[in-house]
């Protein structure tokens, strides 16, 4: 089972989650604050961060950005305002998804093994690599390079790549992307979407403001290029 290091001030949701993930058989480590957290990561070594958006001291939104600056480690990050403005703030810090508190384990559960499930190998007749452009996307080894050097893409961002890809020129609606790329069945938040766009384009584009790869088409969704 996936380790999980959750990050969260408030006692009584920290034991209430901590508690609900062991019984299901994860291995947790718990931090009261964002200093605490990251001193945690390098010694447990986790697989997934649980984060709370509203932490004393340095918040959740710093926290991610210094992750962020030296790992890809999924983050999902724990807030009680799902309509807040931090929320953009932290997707855009590079959080892979959120979760409104209260969340019952179950819920927390399941966006766990959604950031963490294992992207499909490409199937049979199709190269493991693929060029696009200056783009080399390794479907097997869930690479992505450009102009030779290989990019740090977090799992929402390789994940949405990988699937829009896939389909060169046909476009996506953001609730087709997050039912496939983040498994939101219902009618989800279609930030998740935006600012993981933004921060794709960010690391793939020459001009992220004027993009060759990923393409929006107002009022429809997007679409891969490359133009």
């Amino acid at each position: 089972m996936p380790r999980v290091l959750l990050i969260e001030d408030d006692p009584s949701v920290r034991e209430g989650v901590e508690l609900g993930l062991r019984r299901r058989g994860h291995e947790v480590r718990t931090a009261a604050t964002g200093e605490a957290g990251l001193a945690a990561l390098g010694e447990f070594r986790p697989d997934l961060v649980l984060l709370d958006l509203m932490l004393p001291g340095m918040n959740g939104v710093q926290v991610c950005r210094r992750v962020r600056e030296d790992s890809q480690l999924p983050i999902i990050m724990l807030t009680a305002r799902g309509d807040d403005f931090d929320v953009v703030i932290g997707l855009e810090a590079g959080a892979d998804d959120y979760i409104v508190k209260p969340a019952r384990t179950e819920v927390i559960e399941a966006r766990i093994r959604a950031v963490l499930r294992r992207i499909e190998a490409p199937g049979a007749g199709r190269p493991a690599v693929e060029f696009h452009g200056e783009l080399a996307i390794d479907r097997a080894g869930l690479t992505v390079a450009k102009n030779g050097e290989r990019l740090a893409l977090a799992p929402s961002e390789m994940k949405l790549l990988l699937h829009l890809s896939a389909a060169p020129e046909q476009v996506f609606s953001r609730q087709q992307l997050l039912e496939h790329v983040w498994e939101h069945s219902y009618h989800g938040d279609a930030r998740l979407v935006d600012a993981c766009v933004r921060r794709l384009r960010n690391k793939i584009e020459d001009v992220p403001g004027s993009p060759r790869y990923i393409q929006t088409l107002r009022g429809f969704g997007y679409r891969f290029g490359p133009l």
